[in-house]
């Protein structure tokens, strides 16, 4: 299993992008965590397959439909075991 921590900026508070992440993730079978950052990004950390993971930081691109992405970083993460995948 991989994880990978993803860092998106652009307009992504409020406009349903963390609820969106935990959809498409959990549609690819993904396990992690996606927040709000106090500084307007959302931190997106997901586990599971490469190709999966793939798929996600493809999307993580567009968002959901309100949202304007204007970047998104992303690091190889260790292992790290999650259940389910969760917005806070």
């Amino acid at each position: 299993m991989a994880c990978r921590r993803f860092v998106v900026s652009g307009r992504v508070q409020g406009v349903w992008y963390r609820a969106s992440t935990r959809r498409v993730a959990e549609s690819l079978g993904l396990s992690g965590h996606a927040l709000n950052l106090p500084d307007g990004r959302v931190e997106v950390v997901a586990c599971g397959g490469d190709p999966e993971l793939d798929q996600l930081a493809a999307w993580l691109w567009q968002g959901p439909e309100l949202a304007v992405v204007d970047d998104v970083r992303s690091e190889d993460l260790a292992e790290q075991p999650m259940a389910g995948f969760h917005t806070g």
